[in-house]
């Protein structure tokens, strides 16, 4: 489960959104955060139909693979081999799912780009990510999470809007 907890700032204290293994409810600082990590994913979904195309195919499976990590993070219990493979499984359908398309004509620095962007993505999250997640170093899957993996992620975004036109 997703908590809040204080950390102390000499006399001040300061709310900070994280997991806490010995807290029950949510603030409304954690769920900012997680619905920040959630967001970006579920708007595609939904705006995205299935039949649009291959670019829209590869679209969904980003997501699904973004929303077996983030499963991960936000609940503990799910961090075992089941949930370990579905996040493998789910990035390696995305890589799966490169093979099978070719840049559109006129667009083949989009789709370099696309590539490059999730190979650094996928290489980041089995390397750093998922460790960290699994070692329960909040701050640092948090600030991997929210950082570099979010521009890295909002950038495929993009660049499929582009290759999809």
């Amino acid at each position: 489960m997703v908590h809040c907890f204080e950390a102390q700032q000499g006399q001040n204290s300061t709310l900070i959104a994280g997991f806490h293994p010995t807290r029950s409810a949510p603030t409304g600082a954690t769920l900012s955060f997680a619905l920040r990590l959630l967001v970006p994913a579920l708007v595609l979904v939904t705006a995205t139909p299935a039949s649009a195309g291959d670019f829209s195919l590869l679209r969904q499976e980003i997501v699904a693979a973004r929303q077996a990590l983030v499963t991960m993070v936000l609940y503990r219990e799910k961090r075992g081999p089941e949930q370990q493979k579905l996040v493998k499984d789910t990035a390696d359908a995305v890589s799966a799912r490169f093979t099978k398309l070719s840049a559109p004509n006129g667009k083949a620095a989009e789709f370099k780009e696309l590539k490059g962007t999730w190979d650094a993505f996928k290489q980041t999250r089995e390397k750093e990510l998922v460790p960290a997640i699994l070692a329960n170093e909040r701050e640092k899957y948090e600030k991997i999470g929210a950082g570099i993996q979010k521009v890295r992620l909002d950038r495929m975004y993009a660049l499929i809007d582009i290759l999809e036109k």
